[in-house]
């Protein structure tokens, strides 16, 4: 059985769920709204929502409780004191009691976003038909990014529940904009995004399991998975069917460099299945950057200038092609042109371990011995850190990814140093 894609918390889990609440969340909530009301209201109930105010922050949260059902005794329509309230019922696990309060509050101020948005989330904690409608109108117009985060984990793990991977992706897309770094919602994004491939492989192994398509599909697991001939093999069978299926040759022109990149006969059949996916799929600055290594590799320093040069012409933003001229005249001893292009490249990937290793060699030359040391100390943290990662993976099967991995190669044993 699959784990639920919701890390929201079970009752088990409330009292932890509360101290992060008061830490970093719902406290926000109670407490703006404190300071919005006090503008508002009268000395009495002032003096309450105070009391309350400093309850809270001394995390005293029955205290703060009774303060607020001491102002609804004062006024029964105040959307501040129904709205903490039901709050405070929602870090105790009781939904049904914070849904009335939320409910009292948008009786008074049916647009409050905050009270809508609980609503929403206990709702779908109570199985309430009505929380899907609830959740997507709330998550499409929050802008607290806390509570967003909160209602958008909400709406996913309903979506995932339904079995509907589509839509819970979409909001995870931007769950994962608004918190990159977020270890509950990347665990979820990979998960669904797995599921959905999965889902998808499963349905052309059905329709069309002997396409040149399901051959492709093939090569590029073995290819994840390590197994490269294996995968050039599939390639081939793949093209066997349609010669001139779409990014196919260059798939496989990858494949061959892979296998054996200091062998000239595999340089050479690389080189003809890169130009064979020119002329199928149109030039594009990947093709390009990949046809720069070959001359490198071959030491033809002017033949890879010229594809590094097309390559950036194409794409300047390109990391790959950027690299790959500062590499060039590095080599060529136009170190000022080399450090403009090696600056660009790691502003563009700063996680590329080669680019800095090479900008380091650069910045050596040119007797800037402290930014030298700066960008070789980032090299060897990155290239420690994908080492790592290569270790998880490995213990998946399966290989990481990393963006720039195919571009010019750098190293300790560089003679260029």
């Amino acid at each position: 059985m699959r784990p639920p894609v919701d890390v929201l918390p079970t009752s088990s889990a409330a009292a932890a769920w509360l101290s992060r609440a008061l830490a970093v969340g719902f406290v926000v909530i109670l407490v703006s709204a404190i300071v919005w009301a006090q503008n508002t209201l009268t000395t009495e109930i002032r003096a309450h929502i105070l009391r309350a105010e400093q309850a809270l922050q001394s995390k005293d949260i029955e205290s703060a409780a009774q303060e607020f059902r001491a102002v609804l005794a004062l006024d029964s329509r105040n959307v501040e004191a129904h709205v903490n309230l039901g709050v405070i019922a929602m870090m105790h696990g009781d939904c049904q009691v914070a849904s009335r309060d939320f409910r009292a509050a948008l009786a008074v101020q049916p647009s409050q976003p905050k009270a809508n948005a609980l609503l929403a989330i206990c709702s779908r904690r109570l199985g309430d038909p009505s929380a899907k409608v609830l959740l997507q109108g709330s998550f499409s117009k929050l802008t607290d990014a806390s509570l967003r985060t909160q209602v958008g984990m909400e709406l996913v793990a309903l979506y995932d529940r339904e079995g509907d991977a589509e839509h819970a992706v979409a909001v995870l897309q931007k769950l994962v904009g608004l918190n990159p770094d977020s270890v509950d919602i990347l665990y979820a994004a990979q998960r669904l995004y797995r599921e959905l491939a999965d889902e998808t492989l499963n349905k052309l192994a059905i329709v069309a399991p002997a396409s040149a398509r399901m051959q492709q599909v093939i090569a590029q697991h073995l290819i994840n998975a390590g197994e490269v001939r294996g995968a050039i093999n599939h390639y081939k069978r793949a093209l066997e069917i349609d010669s001139r299926i779409p990014g196919v040759h260059y798939e496989l022109a990858q494949a061959i460099l892979e296998s054996d990149s200091s062998s000239p006969a595999i340089q050479a059949a690389a080189q003809k299945e890169f130009e064979t996916a020119i002329a199928v799929d149109g030039d594009s600055g990947s093709i390009q950057c990949k046809l720069g290594r070959i001359a490198l590799l071959l030491a033809d320093t002017d033949g890879a200038h010229t594809h590094y040069a097309r390559a950036f012409a194409i794409d300047p933003q390109d990391a790959e092609s950027q690299l790959g001229l500062g590499t060039v005249l590095m080599m060529s001893d136009k170190l000022e042109d080399a450090r403009k292009y090696l600056e660009m490249a790691v502003r563009s990937d700063p996680l590329n371990d080669a680019g800095h290793y090479r900008l380091a060699q650069v910045y050596r030359r040119l007797q800037m011995a402290d930014k030298a040391k700066k960008e070789v100390e980032l090299s060897i943290e990155i290239k420690k850190t994908k080492e790592q990662v290569a270790a998880l993976y490995r213990q998946m099967n399966e290989r990481p990814r990393f963006k720039g991995d195919d571009g010019p190669q750098t190293g300790p044993s560089d003679t260029n140093q």
